[in-house]
């Protein structure tokens, strides 16, 4: 099966793609019926892909029983509404164990993050991703970010590799974009998917989408799934002006908090989740619950947000 077909495989189509968090109970197990509740409300208000047991999801924190659970669980709620990226990760034989765990749960692809703790050279790196991607069927999305850092010349070689269909960018370097970008339309011509992985994408997306880059991952259209899809109907149909009341009024100051707290990026969007009416439980350690002002202060961008939708009706 060649890139080409896995991407038409994987079929993911331009909306917000969602990235569920992954609920506990009070004893701080997974608490799978909920999981599905959520799962199920993100499909329903218009998701363009489940990406289960990603950063969002606690891909960090799940053991592999835990995370084959809630990938079925996906899989099950979404009954092939839309496809189920799950996520793989740690290092070579363990992200191989994960890819083929998501395999065998029915996901639709993978999102394979960067190796555990080890700094390796490009030819290290293009040897695990190759071996997660000869792993399993699965169309494979690799994740740039932390100690995974791309030259334009090994994404080169991940687009030509069999199974690899695509680089998210969680680094925010827009010239080192580009320039994979171009190197990759130059020398691999044909489909090859670009994703904007930063935190609250949304912030950055005019920016990525002028390189190249359509796609994103949305945290908040976990909470706020309204205010997700606002932003990517003004984003697709090129309203700047309502992007950047969105930007201003509601993104900018989400982002502000987020940078109040390390792993802010999980647990506030968790406590947004609770806040909007579905109790998906704490963070697992080692991240850590926000304080109650900043719980305060997400209220209020939160309403801030909903407020500035009324007022475009």
């Amino acid at each position: 099966m060649t890139s080409a077909d896995l991407v038409h495989r994987l079929g993911i189509p331009s909306g917000p793609l969602f990235f569920p968090v992954t609920a506990y109970g009070a004893d701080g197990s997974v608490d799978l019926d909920t999981y599905r509740a959520h799962v199920r409300q993100g499909v329903a208000a218009g998701a363009a892909a489940v990406f289960a047991c990603c950063g969002t999801g606690e891909f960090h924190a799940l053991t592999p029983e835990e995370f084959e659970a809630c990938v079925r669980a996906a899989v099950e709620e979404t009954a092939g509404r839309v496809p189920v990226v799950a996520g793989a990760g740690y290092g070579t034989a363990l992200a191989v164990r994960y890819a083929r765990l998501a395999e065998a749960a029915g996901a639709d692809g993978l999102l394979a993050m960067p190796p555990y703790l080890v700094v390796a050279g490009q030819e290290g790196l293009l040897r695990h991703y190759r071996e997660v991607a000869a792993a399993t069927a699965l169309p494979v999305i690799v994740y740039q970010r932390d100690n995974a850092v791309f030259t334009p010349e090994t994404v080169v070689e991940l687009a030509r590799t069999e199974g690899i269909i695509g680089l998210k960018d969680g680094l925010g370097d827009l010239d080192l974009m580009q320039r994979i970008v171009s190197a990759v339309r130059t020398e691999v011509p044909g489909d090859f998917l670009y994703f904007n992985g930063l935190p609250t994408a949304e912030q950055t997306q005019l920016a990525y989408h002028a390189i190249g880059v359509p796609l994103y991952s949305s945290a908040v259209f976990c909470f706020a799934p309204e205010i997700a899809l606002a932003f990517h109907r003004a984003l697709v149909d090129g309203d700047r002006a309502t992007a950047e009341r969105l930007l201003d009024a509601f993104y900018r100051p989400f982002v502000e908090l987020r940078a109040c707290g390390r792993g802010y990026a999980v647990s506030l969007v968790k406590a947004g989740v609770r806040m909007r009416g579905l109790d998906v439980g704490e963070v697992r350690p080692p991240l850590h619950e926000p304080g109650e002002d900043h719980v305060k202060q997400l209220a209020e961008i939160i309403e801030r947000g909903y407020a500035l939708l009324e007022e475009a009706q």
